[in-house]
Order: C-alpha cells, then sequence, then structure tokens
C-alpha cells in the first residue's frame, strides 16, 4: 500500500520487475525527499491500477509521471495477487515488459537468454563511483539535493544547525547499493559517514582509520562479490563492523559461512524476527534473495536473529571480535522502530575498542 517510492529507488532491486499485491499504487504521489537513492534502479514496474489523481500536501507529482521522468517502464492491468501465488509456487523467474517486441516466441527468447540472478554481482554497478562524506560532499547526491530544495519536498534532509548531532564516531561505509535513511541514522547517532566504493580494499579503508565499518545492503549474489569478501576478511578483528542485508551476507561469508538462493525472497515490511538473545519479536522489512545456511556459520559465530516464517537466518554475532549483522532493514519503519537498537549497537562497540573515560563522549552518545 505504501513505500512504493522507496522501493523503486532503493539499489537492492536493481535489474528487476517489482509487482505490488495492493490493488491501487500512486495514491499519495511521489516527493523527492521520500527517495532512497539518486535515481530509479528498478527495470520495471507491475501494478494492477495505478492512481493518476493523487492525494498528500507532500506530492510534487504523480507516480506514473515519475517513471516516465526517469525512462522506467511500468504497466497496469495486471491481476498483481494472482502473478504473486505464481511466485510463491514456482518461485521468483526472469521475466520480460515490451511495449515494442510483441511477439511471444521472440520475447520468450530474449528472457531465456537473460543471466540468473545466481553469480550476478551487481554491487558495483550501483555503488558510487568515488568516495564522499556524507551531508557535506554531494558527490552522486547533486541531484537529489537540489530536488530536495524544490517546494513540497520536506525538509528530511536540511536541518538547522541546533539539530545537528554531535559527531563522535568516524564510519567508513561501503556502499554495495547503500540507502539514504541507514545514513541518515547513522549520522543520527553521531557518526561522520564517508561512503567508499564497493571496490575499496582493506588497505584504503585501514589508511583512513575509522572507528567503525559499515556494510551496506545492495542487489545480487553475495558470493559474487568477492572483491568485497576479501576487504572485509583483512578489516575482522581490526576494526568494528555492522552489516545490513547484503553486508550481512558478505560478513557471513567472510567468516566462512555459505549462501543459497531463496525460493522467492523475502519480500515486503511486515515479516516477524525473533530476538534470540531477548525473546523479543520484531516486525521488520526485508528485501533480499539469498539467506545464509546457518549449518555453515563457524563456532565463533553465534545466530541472534531468525525468521518466524521460516527459520531462516536474520542476524549473526562474533563472539570474539566487535562484528555483528542483521539481514532485515532495520532503518526502515514497520514496526515502526522495533530494530533502530542495532544502530545503538553499533555506538556500542566502536565505543569499546577506544576505551575511553566515562563522562563528556558518553553521554552526548546516549542522550542523542
Amino acid at each position: 500500500m505504501t513505500g512504493y517510492q522507496e522501493i523503486l529507488t532503493d539499489p537492492s532491486y536493481c535489474g528487476q520487475l517489482i509487482t505490488m499485491t495492493y490493488p491501487h499504487i500512486g495514491n499519495y504521489g511521489v516527493n523527492p525527499a521520500d527517495v532512497e537513492s539518486e535515481k530509479v534502479h528498478a527495470s520495471g514496474f507491475i501494478v494492477r491500477e495505478e492512481n493518476i489523481i493523487p492525494s498528500n500536501y507532500r506530492s510534487v507529482q504523480s507516480l506514473g509521471d515519475y517513471l516516465r521522468e526517469q525512462n522506467i517502464v511500468g504497466i497496469q492491468g495486471i491481476d498483481t495477487r494472482m502473478l504473486t501465488r505464481i511466485i510463491r509456487d514456482e518461485g521468483a523467474m526472469n521475466g520480460i515488459i515490451s511495449t515494442t517486441d510483441l511477439n511471444e516466441n521472440s520475447l520468450l527468447k530474449k528472457v531465456k537468454a537473460a543471466p540468473p540472478m545466481e553469480g550476478l554481482d551487481l554491487a558495483t554497478v550501483v555503488s558510487c563511483e568515488e568516495s564522499y562524506v556524507w551531508g557535506k560532499e554531494t558527490g552522486n547526491r547533486k541531484q537529489v539535493l537540489r530536488q530536495t530544495q524544490q517546494p513540497g519536498a520536506g525538509n528530511r534532509e536540511l536541518r538547522a544547525k541546533s539539530q545537528q548531532p554531535t559527531a563522535n564516531y568516524k564510519v567508513a561505509a561501503i556502499d554495495f547499493g547503500i540507502k539514504h535513511n541507514i545514513l541518515r541514522l547513522l549520522e543520527s547517532h553521531g557518526c561522520v559517514v564517508t561512503v567508499f566504493p564497493a571496490k575499496t580494499t582493506a588497505e584504503e579503508i585501514m589508511d583512513f582509520n575509522p572507528d567503525g565499518v559499515f556494510l551496506s545492503n545492495g542487489p545480487g549474489d553475495p558470493a559474487a562479490v568477492t572483491y568485497a569478501i576479501k576487504t572485509v576478511k583483512q578489516i575482522l578483528g581490526k576494526k568494528p563492523v555492522f552489516g545490513i542485508c547484503l553486508g550481512h551476507q558478505i560478513l557471513a561469508l567472510a567468516l566462512g559461512a555459505r549462501t543459497f538462493k531463496l525460493k522467492f525472497g523475502h519480500r515486503g515490511c511486515n515479516h516477524p524476527v525473533k530476538n534470540l538473545k531477548t525473546g523479543v519479536v520484531e516486525i521488520t522489512s526485508q528485501n533480499h534473495g539469498f539467506a545464509v545456511d546457518p549449518d555453515s556459520i563457524p563456532e565463533n559465530v553465534d545466530i541472534t536473529h531468525i525468521s518466524l516464517n521460516d527459520k531462516t537466518t536474520e542476524g549473526i554475532r562474533c563472539k570474539d571480535i566487535p562484528a555483528f549483522s542483521v539481514q532485515y532493514h532495520p532503518e526502515s519503519s514497520p514496526g515502526p522502530h522495533d530494530s533502530r537498537y542495532l544502530f545503538q549497537e553499533f555506538i556500542d562497540i566502536m565505543r569499546e575498542p577506544r576505551r575511553e573515560p566515562q563522562g563528556h563522549r558518553d553521554t552526548e552518545v546516549k542522550n542523542i
């Protein structure tokens, strides 16, 4: 029902066709402040019916106009609930949308020639080309920052000086397809975040000397991101590490675990996940087609969270070094804030290695 703009601009959907099951999509329109990256990354959008007259005070254009502006194909008049049932029964599969070639045999040949998701490295496709400081250097965010200054765009990224959080921690975020709201939340917890391209080496990270390293979400097969697995292996034990989604899978692979492709993945904002330490069930937002094999996790790593839908691994934590990760998206708001504590846990493991005396710095962080 909601979140279509965040979904479309989430780099984790790179190369994918998205189908929405709610019958009317586009009710509240589109606004530049709600994007999760600088452009639409999905290859196509499938709905039952588009709402062509959106109603919301923040809306600046309709969903259809937004897709046309972004040169992304969108189709309607599809029985999306039946399509969802087919995917549930048969599994995720390649598809094709065409407005030019309408020959079924020709289209079938084209879709069969498309590569499968297994073995596909898409992180380099969506990653930034050069490093930038979030909130200070625009980098590849020039278009987004320009749009957020338009009337009606809201103020999600524009703050008064009195609202700026106290900067306490220097974080290196490796961009495999990072979402803006992750960066906002790291910033709100007192982090100065420098975003690095996916192929950044361990030497470059260590030369930067951050207090912690964040491994972002992203698209594709985690086992194919071999360069990132190598980088994380060399960083482990030297810097605190926190990973989300693809970053979780890369951390697991760096620790010696294996990943596998799910039948149809976990998508949506109502997935129950149990925290095995506290027993609390979190309502989570998820978007991933691969998962970590629990039987392959080494003895020095604990499984911290599991999915209550299919018992797949949703979180891990190293016993002997400061590193942890989750499969789901704590920066999203289905709970609405069930999982935000994970960002504070990242602050906590960054604070510990520094062994600074209790006092001013700790007080500032706790009060953010």
